[in-house]
């Protein structure tokens, strides 16, 4: 088992109803955590639409965790992939 420590801000802020926690963990990767969470907190956001940060430095969700990381998942803010999909319309005056 690892101890993570996560910080949620915005949107997983939010759906989590807390802002930090410590977790304990089997986790491997970023990935294999962000499924766990999904599945403790029914998460909606893909983590295709997130970026991770591993002990203050952007990381790839295939990075490895080792006890005592502190994680940040980083969703859009305003914006962002979030809306990828979607049609945009512009308004020119």
């Amino acid at each position: 088992m690892k101890t993570i420590y996560l910080t949620y801000y915005a949107y997983l802020r939010e759906e989590t109803g807390i802002s930090e926690e410590t977790v304990q963990t089997l986790a491997k990767t970023a990935q294999e955590l962000y499924v766990e969470l999904q599945g403790r907190y029914k998460l909606k956001l893909p983590a295709t639409s997130l970026k991770v940060s591993i002990n203050d430095n952007f990381s790839s969700f295939k990075a490895s965790l080792v006890s005592g990381d502190h994680v940040v998942y980083l969703p859009p803010v305003a914006g962002g992939q979030g809306l990828r999909n979607q049609t945009r319309r512009v308004i020119w005056k």
